[in-house]
């Protein structure tokens, strides 16, 4: 390591590394490297383009300002490279993992994951968003003449496995060619933090934009905005509070990427780390906040649940989400026969509540209440098909 960056540790693209290994055979391309290709595959898939659709917290259908899941991963994206580079590891990579991280996410934010896990379990199955999105890439998306997926390399597929969790070979051995053994690279290590930051700025913007949180109830209890809207005061007297506001929200993000940069690097220097194997030795992730910050995230963040995410208005939306995820699933469940023709091809190899947790979760919001709709027309009250 050299200035204090970790390039002797980062994904490198040379030849012989087993993380740019694809499933089916695939052309160089003389402009792009193999992270860059995925990053453009991810892009222009038809199940990127639907996180437009799909909530973040709020609906789009509330206001064309809140973010959807689609300006989110933009933002996360942004805060990847922007470690990446600082730390001088692979920016190609942790920008296609950023991108790619919430692919897997079903419609209506974290409630419809709730709603549609629920439905899962009573069949003995679960679903996992991470694991989902795996799914995506390796089977559903549908673009190329030679087979089924993406074809991402190795490296990527094993970032969307394991980027904010660690999954067992006991438990999964369907994914024991993802090194299930050892750390996964910097570059993966550090999305999930990078998501953090986002979503605890962006949920606070969107929060005050709402009309559900005020600002000085914010300062009032989470410390690090309340330190950061003091520096912005400040140096910006006399300006509106608004504007103060979103100085103070970008001052914390900024705080919040620096000392995830400064304590990636100094925990990879801690153990002497001088390549890429001894990041993936070490038994425990090094890409992490410092005790401090995560103090102040965990503050924030229990702040956003007390307040924003389990207010009145945000649990009706919810409790209509699980109505229309749970009854949607019960429906197909029961009628198989309704589902799209290449779904029920599905059915023999995949198993049927599978099959239906599969369509439900590649719906946007708009999409899966047209079904809704549609279905309570079908079905009468009181009555089965």
């Amino acid at each position: 390591m050299t200035d204090g960056d970790l390039r002797a540790c980062k994904v490198t693209e040379g030849s012989g590394n087993v993380l740019l290994e694809r499933v089916y055979p695939a052309p160089g391309h003389a402009s792009l490297t193999a992270f860059q290709r995925d990053r453009d595959r991810i892009v222009q898939a038809r199940a990127f383009r639907r996180l437009a659709g799909k909530t973040q917290v709020f609906t789009s259908r509330a206001s064309d300002h809140f973010r959807s899941r689609l300006t989110h991963t933009i933002e996360v994206a942004q805060i990847a490279r922007n470690v990446a580079s600082a730390l001088g590891l692979n920016e190609d990579l942790a920008e296609t993992l950023a991108l790619v991280h919430d692919i897997g996410h079903p419609p209506f934010g974290h409630a419809g994951e709730r709603a549609l896990d629920a439905c899962l379990q009573r069949h003995g199955l679960r679903f996992d968003h991470n694991l989902h999105a795996l799914r995506i890439v390796e089977h559903f998306e549908q673009r190329y003449a030679a087979h089924r997926g993406l074809n991402l390399t190795l490296g990527v597929r094993e970032g969307i496995v394991k980027h904010s969790r660690d999954y067992d070979s006991v438990t999964h051995p369907e994914l024991s060619s993802y090194f299930l053994d050892q750390s996964p690279p910097l570059e993966a290590q550090l999305i999930d933090l990078a998501d953090e930051i986002a979503y605890l700025t962006a949920d606070l913007d969107d929060g005050v934009e709402s009309g559900l949180l005020e600002i000085n109830h914010i300062r009032s209890q989470v410390s690090i905005l309340a330190r950061c809207y003091e520096v912005v005061e400040r140096e910006h007297t006399g300006v509106e509070e608004k504007f103060l506001f979103n100085e103070a929200l970008q001052l914390m993000q900024n705080t919040l990427i620096d000392d995830l940069i400064r304590t990636t690097r100094q925990g990879a220097e801690a153990i002497g780390a001088k390549s890429l194997a001894d990041i993936r030795n070490h038994p425990q992730r090094l890409s992490v906040f410092s005790p401090q910050a995560e103090s102040e995230r965990l503050e924030e963040k229990r702040y956003l649940y007390n307040t924003l995410y389990s207010c009145p208005a945000l649990t009706l939306e919810h409790d209509k989400a699980e109505e229309v995820v749970t009854k949607l699933f019960d429906f197909w469940m029961e009628n198989l026969e309704e589902l799209p023709q290449g779904y029920i091809d599905e059915v023999e190899s995949e198993g049927h509540a599978r099959v239906v947790a599969d369509y439900i979760a590649g719906m946007t919001d708009s999409f899966i209440l047209q079904q809704y709709v549609g279905v309570k027309r079908m079905v009468k009250p009181g009555t089965r098909r």
